[in-house]
């Protein structure tokens, strides 16, 4: 099996599985079933013997006599407890992004960067197999380690998933033909310098989705969208997600919320030669200055840094993870 289909959703625990174990407090731990092996704590050990053949929602009781909760963890906990090379897509935000980009089953898909693959996972879930996702990344390690991840979660590499390494705007010429795009998220502290190539390999109807961080992105990619002449008038947004406690009478906001992570921008592409009617809008400040332009470069934005020892780490807990993915997979077949 090669698709992108998603690990085994119920049924009883089986060699391979990942189980989500959480603990009296509240406290995570993601094993993956070997038969033999030990989870250890500080608070005692679980034999995986003990918990294959389960099934899912099962609780189980370690040698100290502490019960866990055992569950299959949902694609939203993986991305959390995944390795990283670089900041992931939030679920909250990758929920966002696959409805205001109007991700289909069977559509053909460009994502760049593809970070550490959390975006890609949401968007290989969505495609099915009957799509095709074309994920590009300028940084060789970031990419290695989307593809760690992916293989970890999916158990392969999906046949209808590639990453490109490079600038998206001198390669996506190199990968899809003109006007062969159904859908385009990007997710990158310079989107605007892609829209040349973006433009041309997006479909008539199609849609482009940037996913920025700073208001300052938000304007520049947003003005010069404009610019182009080619696309809807820009919408944007970003989502706030807040908990709430419920128990009995008690209820009230959490104490703490899932606040900004970044804004979403979203236009459809039009076809060639049509003009976009004109809007009435109020008086606002839409000019601006080559200062002003200067002050939005990648250079002044400034990008977070993973460092190389930490990076090589995170390959290395990727790659491993994905062996083992493998080997089940192989085993299973």
């Amino acid at each position: 099996m090669t698709e992108a289909s998603a690990p085994q959703p119920s049924g009883p625990f089986t060699v391979g599985d990942r189980v989500q174990l959480t603990g009296p407090k509240g406290r995570l731990h993601t094993i993956t079933l070997e038969p033999g092996k030990v989870f250890h704590s500080h608070k005692g050990g679980i034999a995986h013997d003990d918990l294959i053949g389960l099934p899912d929602g099962s609780v189980v009781v370690n040698q100290a006599g502490i019960e866990y909760l055992a569950l299959r963890p949902l694609l939203a906990d993986f991305v959390m407890s995944m390795p990283r090379g670089a900041a992931i897509v939030y679920p909250k935000d990758a929920a966002q992004i696959l409805a205001q980009a109007d991700i289909f089953p069977g559509a053909t898909v460009v994502e760049a960067g593809v970070g550490s693959g959390a975006l890609s996972l949401w968007l290989l879930r969505a495609i099915g197999s009957g799509g095709r996702l074309m994920s590009f990344e300028r940084r060789e390690e970031f990419a290695d380690v989307a593809r760690g991840n992916v293989q970890t979660y999916f158990g392969h590499v999906p046949e209808n998933w590639s990453v490109t390494a490079g600038d998206l705007a001198h390669t996506l010429p190199e990968v899809a033909g003109e006007a062969s795009v159904d859908r385009v998220v990007l997710d990158m502290l310079a989107p605007w310098e892609t829209l040349d190539a973006v433009s041309t390999a997006l479909k008539p109807g199609g849609v482009l989705l940037c996913y920025v961080a700073t208001a300052t992105q938000l304007s520049r990619v947003a003005e010069a969208i404009r610019a182009t002449g080619g696309y809807t008038n820009p919408a944007s947004s970003e989502t706030m997600v807040r908990g709430w406690h419920v128990e009995g009478l008690a209820v009230r906001p959490d104490h703490r919320m899932v606040a900004h992570t970044g804004f979403l921008i979203t236009v459809r592409r039009l076809a060639p030669g049509v003009v976009l009617p004109d809007l009435k809008r109020r008086a606002s400040k839409s000019d601006f200055s080559d200062e002003d332009v200067e002050a939005w470069t990648p250079g002044a934005l400034g990008e977070r840094v993973v460092s190389d020892k930490a990076l090589r780490k995170r390959v290395r807990e990727a790659g491993t993870a994905a062996e083992l993915a493998q080997r089940r997979g192989s085993d299973d077949g």
